[in-house]
């Protein structure tokens, strides 16, 4: 790891797409700063993905500031070694002060300034933004009988593809993207079953990307238009009629599930495609979260800490924060605030 100053003025904690969209619009700036990021290389948690995943928007929609993603060759959408190689491009590219690895433990108030606590030391920050992401935080809903079933349960965090499940009956629970992209594929060598807590919505095949984060900012965002993006791969799944989800089931048991009318189903697998949850044990000291587990925001600033900004968690740090272009806007809007407040 690379040692670098201990006191700066603003200190971005993650070396992801948020973060990284942070750092340029500090760059610009001449920002004295430095961005921490817990892994050993760049990518984010992009490097952890499933390789066949693809970005629901063509390169030039998933951009960060200053630095167009390369279309893939072939065209089409971006997987995740694309978005891997183009992450690890745009920090050097900008020469991003990168510290890694080094995770932050806690973020303390201090005197003056916000103290961090890592595991290379503790850093001082007029100011601290926070893009540590969700992917740390797998989620897995808890129903009865969950821990008595004898076969392979996994979260979309653990697979990496649909060779292991060649010939075998999976249940696939979840509504949203990355279930149907697992779905799609996971169904062409094994019996599938999908299961989802309310009717999945596929958007039009000709809405992607492009348009969601312009629908996020409307007053009926994108849930009002549908939920899962037609990339070629769920269309193909569509065509061949297995996108045809069940209602959630009611309780686990040691061979399958079972729903509340007493159907049951045997199978060997369970892939949960639940989503996340934001990854924030770092700022538990400052004792900001309310009611939902969530820190109440002003825009990006924490509303009980204007030291603190947070960037790319979901919509509650910003339309689709959580997006290369949604991150890239929000970021914009957090460095302006913070330079204004810098003295």
């Amino acid at each position: 790891m690379t040692e670098g100053p201990r006191a700066v003025d603003v200190l971005v904690i993650g070396g992801g797409q948020a973060g990284l969209a942070a750092g340029y619009h500090l760059r610009r700036a001449r920002a004295d700063f430095a961005i921490l990021d817990a892994q050993d290389e760049p990518g984010g948690a992009w490097r952890h993905a499933w390789p066949s995943l693809r970005l629901f928007s063509p390169a030039q929609y998933s951009s960060l500031p200053g630095r167009m993603m390369p279309v893939p060759p072939g065209g089409g959408y971006p997987g995740a070694a694309d978005t891997v190689a183009y992450l690890a491009d745009y920090e050097q590219r900008y020469q991003l002060p990168i510290v890694r690895p080094a995770t932050a433990r806690a973020v303390r108030r201090g005197e003056e300034r916000l103290l961090v606590d890592t595991d290379a030391g503790t850093w001082q920050a007029r100011h601290v933004i926070s893009a540590t992401g969700t992917w740390s935080r797998p989620y897995v809903p808890h129903y009865p009988g969950l821990a008595d079933f004898r076969g392979q349960q996994l979260h979309t965090v653990n697979y990496r593809g649909p060779e292991p499940f060649h010939g075998r009956r999976v249940v696939v629970v979840g509504g949203a993207n990355s279930a149907a992209q697992i779905l799609a594929e996971v169904s062409t060598v094994a019996d599938t079953t999908w299961v989802t807590l309310r009717p999945p919505r596929l958007l039009p095949d000709e809405i992607d990307g492009r348009a969601l984060f312009a629908l996020a900012r409307t007053a009926g965002g994108v849930g009002s238009l549908g939920d899962i993006v037609a990339v070629p791969s769920v269309r193909e799944a569509r065509d061949r009629g297995v996108l045809k989800a069940q209602p959630m089931f009611d309780h686990i048991t040691t061979t399958g599930v079972t729903w509340a009318d007493g159907t049951s189903l045997d199978c060997d697998a369970i892939i949960w495609c639940t989503g996340f949850r934001p990854a924030l044990g770092h700022l538990a000291p400052l004792r900001l979260r309310g009611p939902g587990g969530l820190i109440p925001v002003e825009g990006t600033r924490a509303a009980g800490e204007p030291r603190l900004h947070l960037l790319g968690y979901g919509d509650w740090t910003g339309p689709a924060s959580a997006t290369l272009i949604g991150a890239s806007r929000t970021a914009r809007n957090a460095v302006t605030e913070i330079l204004a407040a810098t003295p």
